[in-house]
């Protein structure tokens, strides 16, 4: 009989007459790696803060390590061997990699002197554990997000861990970052310690897990070998319904040209990068880190302006040496990072749509037309499908999903003819993802032409009609989705792996 780490009976939480859990039951065995999976709004995050003693349940029993708690505190559940790798890590940036690993070991064993020489023995052990190799005196800040979350699970190495949860651990993760994460933890398993691997993308969930636990509107709706799993079946439980996304078509292939890229180059970024996008069309633009993809975006936008090379848009060459000369020409841009980078988080909803069309609702004197303003954003909040009760509530409010599609309202707005969407469904689960991708699809058949910089092979095909292969920041190849599929396009990216990117 397996022993059990850790066992739930009938958990319940709500908030202000919200149901975030309703009666939840389960169990995570030592050494399983378990996933759970479910929409935003699911009730995951609820449950992982209770289980590491944030929040307290309405009803219902934790069972740790066969200990019997009903309300647990996080040192209970830090002394029970439960360490969250949240998506922040909570990691210091300012400090050095072998100081956030081993002085929580330090202070909690009340040492008056920090022994350095002690502080990296133990953060180099914690980190050999993991079978990983990081330089020691390296501040975190300067890490990749990949390197940050391994000093993350080597400092929870060093708690004892016997059950670590991982919140959405390879959201801003390369596929080459995301495959050594599965050996790490895989590791861990063959040292007995259980991962709750928490996450809504599918291919990860079929890629890593035993067993499958889907939570949907607060309650566990399956729980099951991941064997018997597809990724219909895991959509199907955690939307409630058949996804079934068909791929787009383009069919105007003789419509006039919106954007061409002619020997564009940055140092240290891209060279002599050249390609056409015609209005209507959606092309995906691929690549490992470093290739390039993402320097290209922020040179088309302004952000970091190419050297060298000519931007064309509708057939006039202009100059981009700022953000200010993209807008202007109209070249819209939706980061990756919505959050730091697309919204403003403590305004409204209606104010984060209308903010770059602002001055359009001024009249005499500078004062804005309130109605007309509201009438705007609530006509966007409409037209996107954007959930709220009302587009006054501060952005923050909505999922990552509703947020995504205030980004891309706030760029419609202002009636773009050129929109690059920068990782467009990150963090976002897969009803909103389906959702947005028809969205986007719809936007490229009204005229709008679209590029798309992302590393989900699966999201360019079902969205895009070509895709460009960049490498060490040139185009390397293109491909028409329609003649190729997705383990062929695979297999060209593992091509630039092995040729030392």
């Amino acid at each position: 009989m397996s022993e059990e780490i850790l066992r739930v009976q009938g958990i319940s939480k709500s908030f202000a007459g919200v149901q975030a859990l309703n009666h939840v039951d389960l169990t995570i065995n030592r050494g399983e790696i378990a996933c759970l999976v479910g929409e935003n709004g699911s009730g995951k995050s609820t449950f992982i803060k209770i289980i590491c003693g944030v929040y307290t349940p309405d009803e219902g029993e934790i069972f740790l390590n066969g200990r019997r708690y009903k309300q647990l505190r996080p040192i209970d559940s830090i002394h029970e061997g439960v360490q969250v790798i949240f998506q922040d890590f909570s990691l210091f940036p300012n400090l050095t990699v072998a100081e956030n690993i081993a002085l929580n070991q330090q202070v909690a064993q009340g040492r008056r002197f920090v022994n350095w020489r002690e502080v990296n023995a133990i953060a180099r052990q914690a980190l050999e554990r993991i079978n990983v190799s990081i330089p020691l005196d390296v501040t975190v800040s300067e890490l990749s997000v990949a390197n940050k979350q391994l000093v993350a699970i080597s400092r929870a190495m060093l708690q004892n861990a016997r059950l670590i949860i991982m919140d959405e651990p390879t959201t801003a993760l390369t596929h080459r970052e995301v495959e050594a994460l599965y050996k790490v933890v895989r590791g861990l398993q063959a040292q007995g310690i259980s991962v709750l691997f928490v996450s809504h993308k599918l291919n990860e969930v079929q890629a890593l897990a035993e067993r499958v636990i889907i939570f949907r509107n607060g309650m566990k709706v399956i729980d099951t070998p991941a064997q018997e799993m597809t990724q219909e079946k895991i959509a199907y439980y955690m939307t409630g319904h058949d996804i079934a996304e068909s791929r787009y078509e383009y069919q105007a292939k003789d419509a006039p040209i919106a954007l061409e890229v002619s020997n564009l180059s940055r140092k240290g970024a891209f060279s002599d990068v050249s390609f056409r996008l015609r209005a209507g069309e959606i092309v995906g633009v691929t690549g490992l880190l470093g290739s390039g993809r993402t320097e290209l975006a922020l040179a088309l936008f302004g952000a970091q302006p190419a050297e060298s090379g000519t931007i064309s848009l509708g057939g006039q060459t202009v100059s981009i040496r700022s953000i200010q000369d993209a807008v202007r020409h109209g070249i819209g841009y939706v980061p990756e990072d919505r959050l730091t980078e697309g919204l403003f988080l403590e305004q409204s909803i209606a104010n984060n749509i209308v903010v770059r069309i602002m001055k359009s609702f001024a009249g005499r004197g500078g004062l804005i037309d309130s109605v007309r303003k509201a009438a705007e954003a609530s006509n966007w909040v409409q037209h996107l499908s954007i959930k709220t009760r009302n587009p006054q509530l501060p952005v923050k409010s909505l999922s990552g999903g509703n947020q995504q599609r205030v980004v891309i309202a706030k760029w419609l707005a202002s009636l773009p003819r050129v929109l690059i969407l920068n990782g467009p469904t990150v963090g976002v689960d897969v009803g909103s993802k389906e959702e947005i991708h028809t969205i986007i699809k719809e936007l490229a058949q009204q005229g709008l032409a679209i590029l798309v910089i992302s590393d989900d092979i699966p999201e360019l095909f079902q969205i895009c009609n070509r895709i460009l292969l960049m490498q060490r920041g040139r185009l390397v190849n293109e491909f028409e989705t329609q003649a190729i599929d997705e383990a062929t396009l695979a297999d060209h990216l593992l091509e630039t792996v092995n040729q030392g990117q």
